[in-house]
């Protein structure tokens, strides 16, 4: 990894302290350029003819996102968001009253929203399972409860936006597995900061979005699809032409691939701008990626802990999202300080991580996540500026 070639293909970090890919991250020059490209080209010809003179470069896509998570192209469908991905997902289940979702105290909260809503208006019941005292799932408690309520779906966060625990969706995996429930992953936060293999989780749905680690344009995303839930013949609630074949008065035939899980407006350049931040991982290495980002993050922790402020990330597995406050828990000089010497992070409120911070007695902390074009150099920075 040759970091003075990142950081020259990665122009935002020239001219800021750049720790918020947790929130939104610096795309390579080259994403930036590709969707440009397309837009003039469509300017040019008009959106059909520009879509068709860039048909194989659209469908790297699908080879690329499946490469980032060890699948097939079949098994991937592009969305506009992860949020876009996990309702498709959700919809495609067919709950009924009194189905039971497992889920974990530290889920994203959109998700939570989407569980409590089914459990508004098609009466599921949502359970949580416990947490270790070390913060890590409680995989015998989750196996218990899957064994009380055969429930219709178990759904993890695979790293919480509050925090920099990495939860073991591996060992769920296995649970869901050996009891034969539907497995969801919300890998929002991972995917791009660290290796995520979908055969290693044994996942039936993993859901991603383009514009955090994986320094992508917004608006973009995808869903994987295992074979399990294809063969099914599973699909989203509302399907169009991009998913379905009208095949009689009454009737269609789904589309074999994840692709039916897609619409068939979406916007080209978005797709071609997520292919190249996808190829510029693959190329670098998800493993490379992970090790040097783990470096940083381990870094930043160790230097806050010395300058007295209170790290907030719980977890034997911690990951490239640092939380922290000072020592009484505020939050107001630290916040002054990094926007005095142009430093990008983000808030994290207790509205977002209701769970996650009402047991750690929290309002909000401050967020910051180093991504590999970051150096030592400014790692130290932010710990000097934050001493005393």
């Amino acid at each position: 990894m040759d970091l003075n070639i990142i950081r020259r293909d990665t122009p935002g970090c020239s001219d800021k302290l750049f720790f918020n890919s947790a929130g939104g991250s610096l795309m390579p020059e080259t994403v930036a350029k590709t969707m440009i490209s397309h837009i003039h080209s469509e300017q040019q010809y008009g959106g059909y003819e520009a879509a068709d003179r860039n048909t194989e470069h659209i469908n790297q896509f699908y080879e690329q996102a499946a490469r980032l998570i060890n699948a097939q192209p079949h098994n991937m469908a592009f969305t506009v968001s992860s949020t876009d991905a996990y309702a498709k997902a959700l919809s495609s289940i067919r709950f009924e009253n009194d189905d039971v979702i497992i889920t974990t105290n530290d889920d994203y909260i959109s998700n939570q929203i989407a569980f409590i809503s089914l459990q508004k208006n098609l009466g599921v019941k949502v359970i949580r399972t416990k947490n270790l005292a070390d913060h890590e799932l409680d995989l015998e408690d989750l196996e218990n409860l899957v064994k009380k309520y055969n429930p219709k779906l178990v759904a993890v966060t695979h790293v919480p936006t509050s925090s920099g625990l990495i939860q073991n969706v591996e060992g769920a995996g296995e649970i869901c597995r050996r009891y034969d429930i539907l497995y969801l992953v919300d890998a929002c936060q991972s995917i791009g900061q660290m290796v995520v293999d979908v055969e290693k989780i044994g996942c039936d749905f993993l859901t991603v979005t383009g514009r955090k680690f994986m320094r992508g344009p917004r608006g973009t995303g995808f869903l994987y699809v295992s074979d399990r839930v294809l063969e099914r013949d599973m699909a989203p609630l509302f399907l169009d032409m991009s998913g379905a074949e009208w095949s009689a008065f009454d009737d269609y035939k789904l589309l074999k691939t994840a692709k039916r899980f897609e619409h068939w407006e979406t916007s080209i350049s978005s797709i071609l701008g997520f292919t190249e931040a996808a190829k510029y991982a693959n190329k670098i290495g998800l493993h490379t990626i992970e090790t040097y980002n783990k470096k940083l993050a381990e870094s930043l922790r160790n230097g806050l802990r010395n300058n007295g402020l209170r790290v907030l990330d719980q977890g034997n597995n911690l990951c490239s999202i640092v939380t922290f406050c000072a020592a009484d828990h505020s939050t107001e000089n630290i916040y002054k300080v990094l926007k005095e010497n142009n430093v990008y992070f983000s808030v994290s409120n207790k509205s977002n991580a209701l769970i996650d911070f009402t047991l750690k007695n929290l309002d909000r902390a401050i967020r910051l996540s180093p991504h590999y074009f970051n150096t030592q150099e400014e790692i130290d920075q932010v710990v000097r500026m934050l001493a005393g």
